[in-house]
């Protein structure tokens, strides 16, 4: 991982194992600049940011999408278990992959100067999965939704960036079928119906 990505440093990390579990504990360096959230991963009004911060997050993003691992953050075969449960379509291949954070959300992102945090996930996802999900956080926050589409059209309005994007959804739904974000479960509902044309299968 280039230390130009933004992140906290790793300073230990302890492994150890049960009879049916195994652990690890991982000690990253105090980050004293504060998240853009608090207790949530999602926006609930539109945030200002810099010009900067952006350009920052874009770069830190690519620098990402560079690095070579053999971690699977996001499988097919979670895919094909789930997409007609919560998508209500067929489910889809996943054609192009990058390396990628994995839970990329406001309570995991600074303000400037920005940091990167909780990298428990990151590895090789879906192009567009990244995005998609910071996308579908911000849906309460128009303003800051419409940013990330402009800042990262590039990703995003493609045919991969869209699988990832339906991937992102796909697992928030899940999520908010155990209860968790209630009132940001219409919105990505309805972000979801946008792109399949089909409505999302009630609970």
């Amino acid at each position: 991982m280039p230390r130009s990505v933004p992140r906290p440093r790793l300073r230990g990390v302890l492994d150890w194992t049960s009879r049916d579990v195994a652990y690890r504990a991982e000690l990253t360096e105090y980050v004293p600049v504060p998240p853009v959230t608090h207790g949530t991963p999602a926006l609930g009004q539109d945030m200002v940011l810099p010009d900067s911060w952006w350009s920052e997050l874009k770069s830190a993003l690519g620098l990402l999408a560079t690095v070579p691992t053999d971690r699977e953050s996001i499988r097919q075969n979670w895919v094909d278990r789930n997409f007609r449960r919560f998508l209500g379509i067929d489910p889809i291949r996943i054609c192009e992959r990058t390396t990628g954070h994995a839970d990329l959300h406001w309570a995991n992102l600074t303000r400037a100067p920005l940091v990167l945090l909780d990298w428990e996930n990151w590895g090789r996802l879906p192009v567009g999965y990244d995005l998609g999900l910071l996308h579908a956080y911000s849906l309460a926050a128009p303003a800051t939704a419409a940013r990330i589409r402009h800042e990262f059209a590039h990703v995003l309005d493609t045919a991969a960036g869209r699988t990832g994007e339906l991937i992102a959804l796909a697992q928030l739904l899940q999520a908010c079928s155990r209860g968790v974000h209630p009132t940001l479960a219409p919105l990505v509902s309805r972000r979801a119906q946008e792109l399949t044309n089909t409505p999302v299968p009630t609970p």
